[in-house]
């Protein structure tokens, strides 16, 4: 596990591709779930 191993984000970053473990765009997670999520759509 390490720069040769594609699998993980350093070997990612050393083969300067993107994928689940090194995500290409930078997003914020939401602090809340699904039921955050419906609780902001009752209150409109």
């Amino acid at each position: 596990m390490g720069k040769g191993d594609k699998r993980t984000k350093r070997g990612k970053i050393f083969k300067s591709s993107y994928g689940n473990t090194r995500p290409q765009g930078v997003k914020a997670k939401p602090a809340t779930g699904k039921a955050g999520k419906a609780k902001a759509v009752k209150k409109t």
